[in-house]
């Protein structure tokens, strides 16, 4: 009877346990967040790379009834034989009505700035070094230079307005040693004399330009500067006109008179092939300007030659002119422009 009740008392305790334990709640499941939760998003896809365009294509004119290749060029600021050159004419004077010619060198035009995609990449760009810093001391004759950049500031106070030593071997040497840390580059000291040594900023370059950033870069070479003078002497007879036929000022002289270059340059043209021109001389003075000098009774320079300004180029004469006179013209890229605006007062 004993043994059955212990049994019994084992059983319900075996029960008490599994009910114990099914009425525990189960533990919580966490699913493991994915790898791009830790390491951030994915990296955007790169932009796309820059696409060039195309060179543009070099200017061009079209051949009319009446042109001559040595008026195409004076109307382009142009060398006529230059323009024969990039054409391929065989001979400059034949050309055809139609005939379309190229007014500039092979691959002389300039190619228009690369079509880029919705983004761009911008490239790392390396921080420039930072200078050394002067302490801010109060205005007197001579202000500490502190090494690595430390200083006085409004807030902050470490060092003496000025480190100054009675001149010696040692005190020389206690200076170079106080500023040995701030210095990148060993430098040789400058010569010290007598008296207090006090450290200074390094003095500039003697002869070194001064950074202006907001100065406006000037260019090496001004072609709009040129210092003209008058081609010859005598009485203005004819002003500029933009509805004259020969846009320029008529000189009235005599017969033989020199005729000089107005500015320095290379005569690009010498001969009678332009209408209404007679004698005629065109000297390229830059990029920009050219001049030419008409109706002369003689030429005395060639084509290629460099004249000087001043330099007798002609004889003033009435070739293919109603009178003995000068018909002068300065062309700025090619289009007449008023000579009165650009020679000295007479």
């Amino acid at each position: 009877m004993i043994g059955r009740d212990r049994g019994i008392a084992v059983a319900f305790a075996v029960a008490l346990l599994l009910a114990a334990c099914t009425s525990r709640a189960p533990a919580p499941v966490s699913e493991r967040s994915p790898l791009s939760t830790y390491i951030g998003p994915p990296p955007p896809p790169l932009a796309p790379a820059a696409r060039e365009r195309e060179p543009a294509p070099p200017p061009t004119y079209t051949v009319k009834r009446g042109d001559t290749l040595a008026q195409i060029a004076l109307d382009n600021g142009l060398d006529y034989r230059d323009l024969a050159a990039w054409n391929n004419l065989d001979n400059p004077n034949v050309i055809r009505v139609g005939q379309v010619l190229v007014l500039a060198a092979p691959g002389q035009a300039t190619a228009a700035p690369p079509v880029t995609g919705s983004a761009v990449t911008t490239p790392l760009v390396t921080a420039p070094p930072v200078a050394p810093r002067v302490a801010e001391t109060a205005p007197g004759p001579a202000a500490s230079v502190l090494p690595s950049g430390r200083g006085n500031t409004a807030t902050l106070k470490t060092e003496p307005k000025a480190l100054k030593l009675p001149y010696s071997e040692q005190a020389l040497a206690q200076l170079q040693a106080h500023a040995a840390p701030a210095a990148a580059t060993p430098v040789a000291p400058p010569p010290v004399p007598p008296g207090p040594v006090v450290a200074t900023p390094p003095a500039a370059t003697p002869g070194a330009p001064l950074a202006r950033p907001d100065a406006a870069r000037v260019p090496e070479i001004d072609d709009d500067k040129i210092d003209w003078v008058w081609p010859t002497g005598g009485r203005l007879i004819a002003g500029f006109s933009d509805t004259a036929s020969l846009k320029g000022i008529d000189i009235a002289g005599k017969a033989g008179q020199p005729v000089v270059a107005s500015a320095a340059g290379k005569v690009v043209y010498s001969g009678s092939g332009l209408r209404g021109y007679g004698k005629l001389v065109i000297v390229k003075h830059n990029a920009t300007y050219l001049s030419a000098y008409a109706h002369n009774r003689e030429i005395l320079v060639k084509e290629g030659q460099q004249v000087t300004k001043g330099q007798q180029i002609g004889e003033m004469g009435d070739t293919d002119a109603d009178q003995v006179k000068l018909h002068f013209e300065i062309r700025r890229l090619g289009k007449p422009v008023d000579p009165i605006k650009y020679l000295p007062p007479a």
